[in-house]
Formats: structure tokens, C-alpha cells, sequence
């Protein structure tokens, strides 16, 4: 295949996969497409190491890095408040509703020898989508070989911009409006991710079928890429069909062979259909699609507090997750209930677990067959 992004990245198919597995990340280059490292969650250790080993994996082939660098950030004058800002912050009716709900459930406490878990940031360190804690990553990033870096949230700061162009990458953002990816491109962005609500994750209202030829005519000739339910080579090409010159997918590989999802979401992902998501603030105080679950459930309750903003929310809950995820194995359990994680509409066609390179096989297999069965329409 050839379009706009083969040629932009040197690939043969334009399939992208974000994806927070580097497994995953070297086994979709490597089938001809273009991994991506979701790497906001990662410590600066091991974004270093997950790097190297990409790059020792695919062979000069090329991946991406996908970060938030926000361009506004809680105590920004400062690069961002610490963990005990954040905490001192969270009101008290938050955290006692929290330790309710891990009792109401019966959720287990972290053993002491075990510490807090993944995912829970210790005293004094930077919060979470701040300059602190984001610029080092980005800095690291650059210091290997990705083809593309891609902000997750928001537009690109200009420091961003600048240090990408400096190091002579690709810089991508996602766009849920319109007006978005044109301030996105004004800005110097190369290229546009048109994310869809059906999309896991942070995701606006507008569905991907209105929203790619929207911010594809507003933003020619920058290539654009569909995302927000696509995973499966009809989804592709009705994308393309719409003026992308390739898809962005990142749902679809969470229930791959390769893909670290915790083993009961992952079966809760194969048994769910498209109507088992639902976009809730509840694990980052921004709207982003998940599966429901008691979790979602709980925190939707007019009864309960609301969710917090960014960054507040994920501080609050991220101990609690970490309790939930270690004690979820337990068939039954409060834990078991709560369990959860991002994921988009496509989840309902996710029932078999195989190779990300077979996913991948699979969606140029039926994107052929789908432009195929459309040429013969017009046989006279």
C-alpha cells in the first residue's frame, strides 16, 4: 500500500498502534507497520530500557513514542506541584469514599513488603502530567531513534514542537474537533490523529464517521489518520474511504498474545460486546472510555462524589487500582467486580486472543477484500 503516511514513515501497511507494551510495539513494526510506545506511565528507568530494547527488536525499522507534555498544568509556574501538593489538595469526602468502597468490596491492603504498587508515585516526586515529570521523558525519547512522537493530550506545547523539530522527528497529535487539528497544525503538528468517541481512552463526543472528513478538509494537505473504533480491515478502509491515509488503533492489541493487560480484564475484554463501555472520569478526571464495571458504576452514582479533575483524580485512586488489580485473580471477589481498564467500542469484536501480527495480517486481508467488493460496484 501506499499513501501519504507509508510514505511519510518508509512503511508498507498504515497501521499505527499505540499500545503500552513494547512487545506489542515491536511486533506491529516489524509486521510492516508503525508501533507506538505509550509512554506517560513509564519511569524514566524503564522508558530507557524499553527503548533500547524496541530498537534492538525491529532493526532500524521505525516506532513511535506517544508522551503528554501538557501545555497548561497544575502549578505551572513552577513545572508543576509535587505529589504532596497534589495530595494536600484531594478533599477528605474523596479519600473517605475511596476507603469505603475498597471495604464495601472487600479489597485487600497492599502487603507491606510489596510497597505501594505500580502506578502510585511516591512522596516529593513530580505529579503526574506535569512539565516535571513529563519533560525528562521526552527528553529520554529523543535521546533514542523514534520516527514519531506523538502528544496524547491536548496541543503540543511549543517547547515540544521545538525540541521534536530540533531532533529532526515526526510530531502527531490527537484531535477530537475540528478546530483542534487546525490549532494542532497551526502550531507545526505533522500529523493528525482523528479520534473518534467509539475510541478507549481520553476521547471527545463526536463519532469517527462525522469527525475524519471534518478535520481531514480542515487540515489539507497534512495527512490525517482515523481513530475511535477501528479495528478490523472494513473499519480501515471506511476510514480511508473518508480521506485518512491510515488508521490509528490502539484498543485492539489489549487482547493480543503479546499485550500485558491484566489476565482478568483481558477476559473480561474477549467476553464483552460494543455496548459494555462507558466514558467515565473515574480513573483520570477526564472523560475517557472504559469498560463498565462496579468501578464505573460506584463513581456514576449521583449519590457518591464525583470524580475529581486532572491531575487529582488519578492520584486519588491509583492505590486503590493497585490493590484492585493485584487482588482481581480471585474468581468472585469485590476485586474481581472493580476491575477495569480503557478501551474502545471495537472491544466487542476483541473474542480471540492472537499475535499482534495476525491482527494486523487480518485487517489488510479484510481491507482488501472491502475495496474489492467496492470496485465491483462500478463494473459495468
Amino acid at each position: 500500500m501506499r499513501t501519504p503516511v507509508t510514505d511519510m514513515f518508509g512503511i508498507d501497511i498504515p497501521i499505527l498502534a499505540f499500545t503500552h507494551c513494547r512487545d506489542v510495539v515491536a511486533a506491529v513494526t516489524k509486521a510492516g507497520g508503525l508501533g507506538v510506545l505509550g509512554a506517560v506511565a513509564h519511569s524514566q528507568e524503564q522508558l530507557e530500557i524499553d527503548l533500547a530494547w524496541i530498537e534492538a527488536e525491529v532493526g532500524g525499522r521505525p516506532y513511535g513514542v506517544d508522551l503528554i507534555v501538557p501545555a497548561k498544568y497544575a502549578g505551572d509556574g513552577d513545572g508543576g506541584f509535587t505529589m504532596d501538593d497534589i495530595r494536600q489538595l484531594i478533599p477528605a469526602e474523596h479519600k473517605a469514599f475511596v476507603d469505603d468502597l475498597l471495604r464495601r468490596y472487600d479489597v485487600p491492603p497492599m502487603p507491606t513488603d510489596e510497597g505501594p504498587g505500580r502506578g502510585v508515585a511516591n512522596s516529593g516526586t513530580a505529579a503526574p502530567f506535569s512539565a516535571n515529570q513529563a519533560d525528562p521523558l521526552l527528553e529520554i525519547a529523543l535521546a533514542h531513534k523514534p520516527a514519531l512522537v506523538v502528544n496524547a493530550l491536548g496541543p503540543p506545547p511549543p517547547h515540544m514542537i521545538e525540541r521534536v523539530k530540533q531532533e529532526g522527528r515526526l510530531l502527531a497529535a490527537l484531535a477530537g474537533k475540528a478546530q483542534h487539528a487546525q490549532r494542532h497544525v497551526n502550531a507545526g503538528v505533522d500529523l493528525i490523529i482523528a479520534q473518534g468517541a467509539e475510541a478507549g481512552g481520553h476521547t471527545g463526543e463526536v463519532g469517527t464517521m462525522v469527525l475524519i472528513p471534518e478535520i481531514v478538509d480542515a487540515v489539507a494537505p497534512v495527512p490525517v489518520l482515523g481513530a475511535g473504533g477501528i479495528g478490523r480491515g472494513r473499519q480501515m478502509a471506511a476510514a480511508m474511504a473518508l480521506g485518512a491515509a491510515g488508521v490509528w488503533c490502539g484498543s485492539v492489541w489489549l487482547t493480543t498474545n503479546e499485550a500485558e493487560t491484566h489476565p482478568v480484564v483481558k477476559q473480561k475484554f474477549l467476553a464483552a460486546t460494543s455496548s459494555d463501555t462507558v466514558r467515565s472520569r473515574s480513573l483520570t478526571g477526564k472523560p475517557a472510555r472504559q469498560l463498565r464495571t462496579a468501578w464505573t458504576d460506584e463513581w456514576d452514582n449521583p449519590d457518591n462524589p464525583k470524580p475529581l479533575g486532572m491531575p487529582l483524580q488519578p492520584i486519588l485512586v491509583a492505590e486503590a487500582q493497585a490493590r484492585i488489580a493485584r487482588a482481581a485473580h480471585n474468581p468472585g471477589s469485590g476485586a474481581e467486580q472493580l476491575s477495569n481498564y480503557f478501551v474502545g467500542q471495537i472491544v466487542g469484536s476483541m473474542n480471540v486472543s492472537k499475535p499482534a501480527a495476525q491482527v494486523v495480517f487480518d485487517m489488510v486481508d479484510e481491507f482488501i477484500e472491502s475495496v474489492q467488493r467496492l470496485g465491483h460496484l462500478l463494473d459495468s
